[in-house]
């Protein structure tokens, strides 16, 4: 299994980021995906998950409402539209799929 962010990088409050996560390794539509975050010094806080087709998608809420999680089964990856970007998202951004695989990860800074 493999798991490859990308799409980080620094943007001003209020801005965009569209993260990407290329999976491989196993049948991209056989599991439901998920993006997790970890901020400086803080715990794992999981962010968003979609069904297997994308049909059904869950949020914290601290990011409803400005997050849209999303998946193109046939490119075998995984979304994250981040608009309205505050600076209590900064985090390392990371794709997961259950039990327990994780990507490198991509990091998020918002400068205020």
């Amino acid at each position: 299994v493999q798991l490859v962010e990308s799409g980080g990088g620094l943007v001003q409050a209020r801005g965009s980021l569209r993260l990407s996560c290329a999976a491989s390794g196993f049948t991209f539509d056989d599991y439901a995906m998920s993006w997790v975050r970890q901020a400086p010094g803080k715990g794992l806080e999981w962010v968003s998950t979609l069904t297997l087709r994308g049909e059904t998608t869950w949020y914290a809420d601290s990011v409803k409402g400005r997050f849209t999680i999303s998946r193109d089964n046939a490119k075998n990856t995984l979304y994250l539209q981040m608009n309205s970007l505050k600076s209590e998202d900064t985090a390392g951004y990371y794709c997961f799929k259950a039990p327990g695989e994780w990507g490198q990860g991509t990091m998020v800074t918002v400068s205020s």
